[in-house]
């Protein structure tokens, strides 16, 4: 009889009771290994018959979503490839177009608030020379500045573009770093726009450019399309501009300032500014230097150059004679300080300007100021007349708007905008700030902001008892000075600052923080201080100045500026306590206007007490904020000359004049389209 196998195999001494358990799970391992192997391959003779072995066979969790290195390899030269390709029938596609059509450059229009036409800014001062006519420093210095590499590059910095679209894409502002092969491209062929596709397009253009013209022609076409500032396209223009000579008469080192003055003329202008100047002192220095460096000129040479080179003032087109230059002058800061727009892109033409100016006004103001010079001053009888300027603006308090300014005798003479220009101490005039902080501090009730921050929502503050010492309403109307240098001592002259500033002053024209403060040694410009001052109109309430209501190109709206909201800087209480004072002042001084309905008046004035440089009259109704400077200044003297017999003996130091200019202004002016009244709060 047959046993079993597995009794047989007990029987018999097998596996059951004489192997370990390891040893007899043995081939049953064998048998799933060998299962593997055929796996595998069957896997492999699989993946040879796909394209792609992807996902992997053969392969387990994510080992089988890992490309081969063989996958991967070959994915990157294919796409090298095609990229290659693609590139290369781009470069065969893109043509180099004609240059633009400076003659179809279309101009800058400047409109009055009425709409109607102020003045067309955009006729194209443009020279175009040989580079032969452009001495070799000249165009040595240009190329040490912007692109020392030029004449090896392949006329691309793609490290430069890739910077400059990340940054278009994040919608941050773009960098340099462009090669003058892409300048010039971007200058003669493309537009000024700020997007991938026009940097895209520049690439190609300038390779193709750097491929088929000679560098000296690259080199000739940028010098020639350039912008320098001061209205002046190409080096030819910039030289008349800056030194009045053509450029083949430009030494080393005034080529190197016009090389500056490349990397933006409105930051390196030495003209515009004293940071402007210092700016462009280092980077004239700078480029010198440079020049050493990249072998363009020996040490020996540059060691000639340490004096800075001046620049000629910039003069103003006809056009823009009269007050017309100094308008245009505040709008460009206006717009400049609140858009992306540059003063080459205003240049390049095709912007309608829509201002808050208005005409009658502008001819109001400055007929007032012509008829007061030519009634009281005279300079071949009194030399102490002579050299005395004015400045002058008036803003309209309910919203802020700048609606006339007087900037100097002519823009197209006097280039300096004596209405937005800082520099001229306030004296007296500043005095009503002092006040105010001193009855913030006692009513402890006002809320202010300083100048940028969020505005504070605007509410009535619940009347309270004055507690300000009645010695600073006498002394502001007698002008005497010791209350108001005790009271900033004794309140802090930080809380005088912050009072100043959210009122509409500028944190850089505050003096030092001395004792001498409180009286006046901050310089803030005409047009910010008839803005501070519709403070005290608008129950503590400031607005910031504003001169452009709105900017067009092409029929479209490029930036919708608005109004700008007011903010509360001082309570409404404080505010119509130093008001109170401020009418005392103006009804001692002028009185209502000529011919003008009566109206409530704030004014400040300096008197014979200030015995600063300077002579000013602010007077303000709920319809105009207008402020009047006067002071002497000479073209080679830095500081102010003094105003003592200005205007001969009853003149007080010049004090008398600016009175009489508003007074003569106001009664000339438009009247206003509503009722005089003072506006109502507003929540």
């Amino acid at each position: 009889m047959r046993l079993p196998r597995k009794r047989r195999a007990t029987l018999t001494g097998g596996p059951d009771d004489t192997q370990s358990p390891e040893q007899a799970a043995g081939p049953e391992r064998t048998r799933r290994r060998a299962g593997r192997v055929k796996g595998r391959r069957r896997a492999a003779r699989t993946a040879r018959r796909r394209l792609v072995d992807f996902p992997r066979h053969g392969r387990r969790g994510w080992r089988r979503w890992m490309p081969s290195w063989k996958l991967a390899s070959g994915l990157f030269l294919l796409s090298a490839g095609a990229l290659t390709g693609l590139l290369a029938a781009v470069y065969v596609q893109v043509q180099i177009p004609d240059p633009h059509d400076s003659a179809r450059r279309q101009a800058t229009v400047y409109y009055w608030a009425d709409g109607s036409r102020m003045v067309s800014v955009g006729d194209v001062n443009r020279q175009d020379v040989k580079l032969s006519q452009v001495p070799d420093s000249v165009q040595l210095a240009v190329i040490a500045a912007e692109n020392a590499d030029f004449y090896k590059d392949s006329g691309v910095s793609v490290t430069g573009i890739g910077r400059a679209a990340v940054n278009i894409v994040k919608g941050e502002e773009t960098q340099g770093g462009s090669t003058i092969t892409q300048q010039y491209v971007k200058n003669t062929y493309l537009s000024q726009d700020q997007t991938v596709q026009r940097k895209i397009k520049e690439l190609f253009l300038s390779l193709k450019v750097s491929n088929q013209r000679p560098k000296s022609e690259i080199l000739e076409g940028y010098l020639n399309t350039s912008w320098f500032g001061r209205d002046a396209y190409g080096v030819q223009a910039a030289s008349y501009a800056y030194y009045g000579i053509p450029a083949k008469d430009l030494n080393p080192s005034q080529g190197a300032l016009l090389a500056a003055v490349l990397k933006g003329a409105e930051t390196f202008d030495p003209s515009l500014s004293t940071d402007n100047h210092q700016r462009a002192e280092d980077r004239w220095s700078w480029i010198l230097d440079r020049q050493v460096d990249t072998g363009s000129m020996s040490a020996e040479e540059r060691a000639k150059y340490t004096e800075f080179p001046e620049p000629r003032p910039p003069v103003k087109p006809t056009s823009q004679a009269g007050q017309i230059g100094y308008l245009v002058d505040i709008a460009n800061k206006y717009l400049k300080s609140r858009t992306g727009i540059t003063g080459k892109d205003l240049a390049s033409g095709g912007y309608s300007v829509h201002t808050t100016f208005e005409r009658d006004k502008v001819l109001a103001l400055t007929k007032a100021v012509e008829q007061v010079r030519a009634e009281r001053l005279d300079p071949k009888k009194r030399p102490d007349d002579e050299f005395v300027q004015v400045g002058a603006a008036s803003i309209r308090p309910e919203d802020g708007a700048i609606v006339a300014v007087y900037g100097g005798s002519d823009a197209v003479e006097h280039f300096t905008n004596n209405a937005d220009t800082s520099g001229v101490p306030a004296a007296s005039a500043f005095k009503p700030f002092v006040y105010a902080a001193a009855l913030e501090e006692e009513l402890d009730g006002g809320e202010r902001s300083a100048e940028g921050a969020s505005p504070v929502p605007l509410k009535p503050t619940p009347a309270r008892a004055p507690m300000a010492s009645l010695n600073l309403h006498s002394a502001l109307v007698a002008s005497d000075h010791t209350p108001f240098v005790e009271t900033g001592k004794k309140i802090g002259l930080n809380k005088v600052k912050e009072i100043a500033v959210a009122s509409g002053l500028r944190a850089e024209s505050m003096a030092k923080l001395e004792p001498t403060f409180s009286i006046g040694t901050s310089t803030p410009s005409a047009v910010r201080l008839a803005g501070a001052y519709t403070t005290f109109v608008n129950q503590g309430r400031a607005t910031e100045p504003y001169s452009v209501s709105r900017v067009e190109r092409s029929g479209v709206t490029v930036n919708d500026l608005g109004r700008p909201k007011p903010r509360r800087a001082m309570s409404s209480e404080a505010a119509s306590i130093v008001g109170a004072a401020l009418r005392e002042v103006s009804g001692s001084i002028v009185g209502p206007p000529d011919g003008r309905p009566t109206a409530p008046s704030w004014a400040a004035k300096t008197g014979p007490n200030d015995r600063m440089n300077s002579a000013w009259f602010i007077g303000a109704t709920p319809d105009l904020s207008t402020s009047v400077a006067m002071f002497r200044t000479k073209p080679d003297v830095p500081q102010l000359l003094p105003m003592q017999g200005v205007g001969g003996p009853d003149s007080e130091r010049g004090s008398a004049l600016p009175p009489l200019i508003w007074k003569a202004y106001n009664a000339a002016a438009p009247a206003p389209p509503h009722p005089a009244g003072v506006p109502q709060n507003r929540p």
